[in-house]
């Protein structure tokens, strides 16, 4: 359970981390910071923490394999919102 703790606070920290960095942002820098976010904060440790609760839900250590699935399409879509930061057109408007 200690675990699961961690992993999540690990997320939350990440969050609220890449929130400081992306205040009063571009568009275009904000997107490339949350999508280097979701793919290093948010992927592993949120998948990590799904899984292993999952598989104490269900009482199956093979179930907690979700994660295998998990990971890659949150990583997937962190670099799909990277990509939408890197090759949006620059504008001087703030979210």
């Amino acid at each position: 359970m200690t675990a699961i703790m961690v992993a999540l606070a690990i997320a939350i920290l990440g969050s609220v981390v890449a929130w400081q960095f992306s205040k009063e942002k571009s568009k275009k820098r904000k997107y490339i910071i949350w999508g280097i976010t979701i793919m290093v904060a948010f992927a592993p440790f949120l998948s990590f923490s799904i899984g292993l609760t999952y598989a104490f839900i269900v009482r199956n250590g093979w179930a907690g394999l979700i994660m295998w699935i998990l990971f890659p399409i949150i990583c997937i879509l962190g670099l799909i919102v990277l990509l939408v930061g890197v090759f949006k057109e620059k504008g001087t408007e703030t979210m």
